[in-house]
């Protein structure tokens, strides 16, 4: 049974069926077609300038008033649920990422991908730069001083060769992808919270599922890297 046909009613009774926050975002933004509709850049001050539904949608839902689905998936109808989410996400606050962490986590939920944090990477030492030829990849080399050596009872000058390495991916690297990851966590766990405390679902719960936090403290636990 596909994600959409398991959200909707049974006769005439009305189902809130529970997800978890990043399944119901999957739902939102890549089964219903949601659309984020962000606020204007605080400079915009042009008369007439209207509220964005981040806005309305909860102010609606405070006054008692019906939430009305959009029109923005082709051919059909987006469920008010769904645009109620695409709302909570498009407000995330400053502290969270703002307005860049909003398309992320719509991004991600519409490809219905986790961020990676480089799962199983360890770094490596390797060589800068290699060159390849009939007889293999080689690692290249750079001349770092010179010495003299008696050969054949005659002395000559040589060229020290080194060859330069690094680390793959370095650990900065893998740092900066798990903290993304964890920026991403932060701000699902705000758009749980803020969907939570809004009450204004009607026919999805979200629930207190998910994802994991951090993921890679169970690969070391359990010996790997």
């Amino acid at each position: 049974m596909s994600m959409q046909a398991r959200i909707g009613r049974t006769g005439s009774t009305r189902v809130k069926r529970a997800l978890g926050v990043q399944t119901a975002l999957e739902w939102a933004f890549q089964v219903e077609k949601a659309q984020l509709e962000l606020p204007p850049p605080p400079d915009i001050t042009e008369e007439g300038f209207g509220f964005g539904r981040e806005y309305v949608l909860p102010q609606r839902a405070a006054l008692g008033c019906k939430v009305d689905g959009g029109q923005h998936k082709i051919g059909g109808y987006t469920q008010a649920d769904a645009e109620v989410i695409a709302a909570t996400v498009a407000g995330m606050p400053d502290s969270l990422g703002g307005t860049r962490m909003a398309i992320r986590v719509a991004e991600l939920a519409r490809a219905g991908l986790t961020p990676d944090w480089m799962p199983g990477v360890v770094p490596r030492c390797v060589p800068v730069e290699t060159r390849q030829n009939q007889h293999g990849v080689r690692a290249m080399t750079e001349v770092v001083g010179t010495e003299r050596i008696l050969s054949r009872g005659r002395w000559r000058t040589v060229e020290v060769l080194a060859c330069p390495v690094t680390w793959r991916p370095n650990p900065e690297q893998i740092a900066s992808a798990r903290r993304g990851y964890h920026d991403w966590w932060q701000a699902l766990d705000w758009v749980r919270d803020g969907l939570a405390a809004g009450g204004i679902l009607r026919e999805v719960e979200v629930t207190e599922v998910m994802p994991k936090k951090r993921p890679w403290d169970e690969i070391r636990a359990s010996g790997g890297p």
